[in-house]
Parts: structure tokens; sequence; C-alpha cells
């Protein structure tokens, strides 16, 4: 492959990049725990936006698995924005590693 060529593939990566990156804000990504009891939503810089909390679940005695809750709803949630991310960057790349911090 020539350089110019090689130099307009890199540009469109940077290009879709980008695109990409202003559009993270806006993706919602949201995962349960507790059989939907507890659903946090988080958007495509892993941000939290949204936690919901069943009324039935709020139990001034049992706080510990509300937190519990909490915890697994919020990794959850994590977990598959981070998911997400790493295939909407191999869509981009073409499946190249590239060094972190390239683009």
């Amino acid at each position: 492959m020539g350089m110019g060529k090689a130099l307009k593939q890199i540009q469109k990566m940077q290009a879709d990049m980008k695109k990409m990156q202003e559009e993270l804000g806006s993706i919602r990504i949201s995962a349960t725990a507790g059989g939907g009891m507890v659903e946090a939503v988080v958007d495509g810089n892993r941000r939290i936006v949204e936690i919901k909390i069943a009324p039935e679940v709020v139990d001034p005695e049992d706080i510990e698995t509300l937190q519990d809750l909490l915890q697994a709803a919020v990794n959850e949630a994590t977990r598959k924005a981070e998911e997400y991310l790493a295939e909407e960057m191999q869509k981009i790349t073409g499946g190249l590693q590239l060094p972190p911090g390239l683009f």
C-alpha cells in the first residue's frame, strides 16, 4: 500500500473517530439487577445518566441489598458500554490494533 493511500485511510479513521466521540454522549445503554428492580443507564462515555429503583426494593432495614443491586446494575451497564465502544472501534479501525491515545 502506498503512503498516500495509507494517509487517506488514517484521515478517514480520524474523522470516523471524531464523529463517534461526538455521538457517545447521546448513546444510552442500560442494565438491570434484581429482576429489574434496579436499572442503571449510562451513556457511551460510561457516565451514569439515570438510576431507577422500584419502590418495593427500598427497605430501611436492608440497605445492603439495595447497595448490592445498584452496584451490580451500574457495573453491568458500564461493561455493556465498554463492549459497545470496543465494537464501534473495531468497525472504524477494521481490526487494526492501534496504540492507546493515537486518536
